[in-house]
């Protein structure tokens, strides 16, 4: 799982205004967004020569498999990457320009397509990681058609135009079903054909149960046959198609079923020549491995990749954990779920970073504090895992991270069978946090103005506490009661009884099922509101504060600013909420609102949100916490809900979970906050989040070398264009025909877009 950095709120968006009617400020990337560098040049200088030739070709494993993330995320996604690396190729940013402003576009409108661009490479596609909504260029489409049908790049390779040709509509297009992700009408999804709905996402889960195959590595097909009869494939990524004859355990699987009176056919293949890149520069990673453990993990999950095996990813991320405070820390495959409109397939991730010594000392310190740490939390200890398995958890300084974003946190791996019985690891990126803390005084949107010098002086240090206590005894704390194949409980039936009933335990998990396939829409959410929630709860310990080194009344200034930052990240998040569909795009984000609604429900004035007229004279609004009352009012509060969010997860009890959840989430305009109101406010205000550019690594004869570019949108740019110099156009090409591949499933979204429009 990992950790979401809520970022500042800001003025409204100038680039925005300027523009007239062209788009909602929701659908596009503002000229002045922050673009920042990932800082990790000291670390790498720090690595021997083997750790930095393991790094490179971790880094190049990762840097592959993300390409996978454009075709988990819309049919157009792959063509616009490469139109845009074609483009930018041939002519970079620079010179780009020079043609650009020949062909009568101004210079706000070329800076505009740049930050689109780099928005496209950031998130590896055309839809944002963090929020799930689409964005498009700022400029008028004849304008970017004129410069890319005019670039030296579509005078040399006739395929540029036809690149535009099939995706230019797509990429300006906002029809409703266009702007978000999501399933059937919903939204946009390419993990499942663009004709299932969530009635086919349920029965593909259960079906996928009944086999014990996990959904994590699969998409989801659908078809019809002569009589109208639904026929499903589910397909597996891997280097190896259906027909190889290599014997695994997958092998046998891979056939056809009947299913609940359905025809579902388990079949494999699925980016087979990105997963061969990914594995080629694994096993030359393997080479220069430090130990035993690294050498067996890579070795499992190259086995996954060529396979299309979950299992072998497990035993890899086995290792992995095995593999203690390495120098040079790494995970790749399949990992996150929040993506998935179903909440069970995993989107391609892989990082690089190496450990920065001196936070991570203060990590470890809070581990070694984490059993009597985890005795303070208010559920009996029926409810928390039989062993404390000691994490490993470091401060890490990324060099690479694939995917579709950069999260400031992580506590994997999300198996729950591995967490329970084997451990996980706990990473805080600091780097990333590093990006994260830079908060302009003028973008603090919705603090009082004696609350915004104490929040800059303390949102770094309360951030490295609340990710601290998040990962490790959030994500890493309680029990699931699971009864397994042969019967046999985890728990005590005749003594464990329900702290909120009294009575013994009615629900568990059976055999085959886990968190994410139980609680499905859900499950993301409410565990990151969880461990949310934990963290607020034990930053009132003093040990705690300790360990970081805060005492007195520094240390209720954390405290404040952590409790308050979370209250002002409630209100933030009302950006994230999608009031047609009456549904949430971002896990963390909704987390945070279900927070602040129980911070708010304690009432005796905790916490006030109140709007007001900005010095603008635009609406605006203000949120206030009485620190008075936090350990009064504030902690009872939390320690009921954390009570109720962690009893119904370890029994598995849905039903309940989600009348509790939803009923939190639901944002209406009922006074006195009247959120829905608020909601337009907190977009009129709203700051885009910050794009990270990334070094590459090259490899000189037998040397490393680190290659670091501008923090602005041309850097990023140029960060992609020389990320894959040995095949970029092969790449492209290989995406393209994965594309259209697989496009019949999404007719009915892509039209191919009418000919000679110029």
């Amino acid at each position: 799982m990992g950790w979401g950095e809520p970022e500042a709120g800001s003025e409204f968006a100038n680039g925005a205004a300027a523009a007239g009617p062209m788009a909602d400020t929701q659908y596009i990337l503002p000229n002045d967004i922050g673009v920042s560098s990932l800082d990790c040049r000291e670390a790498f200088r720090l690595l021997s020569p083997t750790e930095r030739l393991y790094a490179h070709h971790l880094s190049r494993a990762a840097w592959y498999g993300g390409l996978a993330v454009l075709l988990q995320t819309s049919p157009e996604a792959p063509y616009i990457y490469a139109l845009l690396s074609r483009l930018f190729r041939v002519q970079d940013p620079d010179e780009l320009r020079q043609h650009a402003l020949a062909e009568g576009l101004t210079e706000e409108e070329y800076q505009a397509f740049l930050v689109y661009a780099a928005g496209v490479y950031s998130n590896m596609g055309n839809y944002k990681s963090f929020g799930d909504t689409k964005f498009i260029p700022n400029l008028p489409k004849e304008k970017l058609e004129r410069v890319i049908l005019g670039s030296k790049a579509a005078q040399q390779q006739p395929e540029v135009r036809d690149l535009w040709q099939t995706c230019g509509e797509l990429m300006f297009s906002l029809e409703p079903r266009l702007r978000h992700l999501g399933l059937g009408s919903e939204g946009v999804t390419t993990y499942f054909s663009g004709n299932c709905t969530m009635e086919d996402a349920k029965l593909a889960q259960d079906f996928l149960d009944s086999q014990n195959l996990s959904a994590y590595n699969t998409r989801l097909f659908k078809m019809a046959d002569q009589e109208g009869k639904s026929h499903y494939e589910v397909r597996l990524a891997s280097v190896l198609n259906t027909d190889s004859p290599l014997d695994s355990e997958l092998t046998s699987k891979l056939k056809s079923y009947e299913f609940q009176g359905r025809h579902f056919q388990v079949t494999r293949g699925d980016y087979a020549p990105i997963l061969q890149k990914v594995v080629e520069h694994l096993e030359k990673a393997k080479a220069y491995a430090a130990n035993s453990h690294q050498e067996q993990m890579l070795a499992q999950y190259m086995e996954s990749f060529t396979q299309g095996s979950i299992e072998a990813h497990k035993r890899g991320s086995r290792f992995w954990i095995q593999d203690k405070g390495p120098i040079v820390e790494s995970y790749i495959g399949f990992i996150e779920s929040y993506r998935d409109p179903f909440g069970s397939r995993g989107e391609f991730e892989g990082f690089v970073a190496m450990v920065n010594k001196a936070m991570s000392a203060k990590f470890e310190r809070l581990v070694a504090s984490a059993e009597q740490l985890l005795k303070e939390l208010p559920w009996p200890p029926a409810f928390e895992k039989d062993k404390f398995l000691t994490p490993d958890f470091t401060s890490l300084d990324v060099l690479t991270f694939a995917g579709s974003g950069i999260p400031a946190g992580i506590n994997i791996p999300n198996y729950d069978d591995l967490r329970q019985t084997e451990g996980f690891k706990n990473v805080s990126l600091g780097n990333v946090l590093a990006v994260a803390y830079a908060t302009k005084r003028e973008k603090l949107t919705f603090l009082e103005e004696e609350d915004k010098d104490l929040y800059i002086r303390w949102k770094g240090p309360s951030f490295d506490v609340q990710v601290g206590l998040h990962e490790l005894l959030g994500h890493g704390s309680g029990k699931l009661f699971v009864q397994d194949e042969k019967g046999v409980f985890n728990f005590d039936q005749d003594t464990v009884t329900n702290p909120e009933t009294g009575e013994q335990i009615q629900s568990w998990y059976r055999s085959g099922e886990t968190w994410d396939s139980k609680f499905s829409t859900i499950a993301s959410s409410y565990e990151e509101c969880r461990a949310e929630s934990v963290g607020l709860y034990l930053c009132l310990n003093p040990h705690v504060l300790e360990i970081f080194g805060f005492e007195g009344p520094d240390a209720e200034d954390v405290i404040y600013v952590n409790w308050l930052n979370m209250v002002r990240a409630g209100l933030l998040a009302l950006e994230f909420y999608t009031p047609e569909a009456a549904s949430w795009r971002q896990a963390h984000m909704q987390a945070r609102f279900v927070i602040l609604r129980v911070l708010l429900e304690a009432g005796e004035g905790l916490v006030t949100v109140t709007p007001t007229t900005g010095s603008d004279g635009r609406p605006d609004a203000r949120v206030r916490l009485d620190r008075s009352k936090i350990r009064s009012v504030g902690r009872p509060a939390l320690e009921r809900f954390l009570r109720r969010l962690q009893v119904l997860k370890s029994t598995g009890d849905v039903v309940a979970g989600r009348a509790l959840y939803e009923g939190y989430a639901t944002v209406t305009d009922a006074p006195p906050e009247c959120f829905l109101t608020l909601r337009d406010t907190v977009l009129l205000r709203k700051e885009s989040r910050k794009l990270i550019v990334q070094p590459n690594t090259h490899l000189e004869g037998s040397e490393v070398q680190l290659v670091e570019y501008e923090a602005s949108a041309a850097g990023l740019i140029r960060s992609f264009c020389e990320r894959f110099p040995e095949d970029g156009p092969e790449l492209e090409e290989v995406l393209i025909q994965l594309a259209t591949a697989d496009a019949r499933f999404w007719r009915d979204q892509i039209k191919e877009a009418p000919a000679g429009q110029a």
